[in-house]
């Protein structure tokens, strides 16, 4: 009876830590990615909470708990795609200067189903520096990826927390190495 409750729970464990089915998501007209089938779309409640910035996310989506946000946001650019690998630089300082801690995984330029993107997988520690918090620092597992298709940079972020990283990251690289853009 003992062995029996627990290969239940084992069962039931592995069940729960089992990687998330994904599922074709249009983003636009011409890029699709694979998405957990329970992320959902964010609300203006929830965009106007988590992307503050004056460009509004082309697309948001979030898992059913809130902890987990992809994004896709676009901007206008007069850098071509063969700058890529000199913008990395560029970007790199940004993310160092945005947080107050960041251990890069990855940082490089890589071809993702036929298109070159700049790749960073990192974890990042923001630390509130407001004076009188006591609050932790916020820890988080993120792989933000940067392309240019015609004169529009594209920037796709995956944002996890810290304390869910190993059970994503597989998950995390498989979404954001599935970004198609029809041809």
């Amino acid at each position: 009876m003992r062995y029996l409750a627990f290969l239940a729970i084992i069962l039931i464990a592995g069940a729960a830590f089992a990687a998330p089915k994904l599922k074709k998501v249009n983003l636009t007209k011409e890029i699709s990615i694979q998405l957990p089938k329970d992320f959902l779309p964010m609300t203006d409640d929830d965009l106007a909470r988590d992307y503050p910035a004056t460009t509004r996310p082309l697309a948001a989506y979030t898992s059913p708990d809130g902890n987990i946000d992809f994004s896709l946001t676009q901007k206008r650019t007069t850098f071509r795609q063969n700058d890529l690998s000199m913008l990395r630089e560029f970007y790199k300082a940004n993310l160092v200067e945005t947080f107050t801690n960041i251990d890069f995984i990855i940082q490089e330029v890589t071809e993702i189903n036929g298109r070159q993107f700049i790749v960073f997988e990192f974890v990042s520690h923001m630390a509130d520096e407001r004076g009188a918090s006591n609050l932790r620092p916020v820890q988080k597992y993120s792989i933000i990826q940067y392309t240019i298709s015609g004169n529009q940079l594209q920037i796709y972020t995956l944002h996890i927390p810290f304390l869910m990283k190993n059970q994503w990251q597989e998950t995390a690289r498989e979404i954001m190495n599935s970004v198609k853009f029809k041809k």
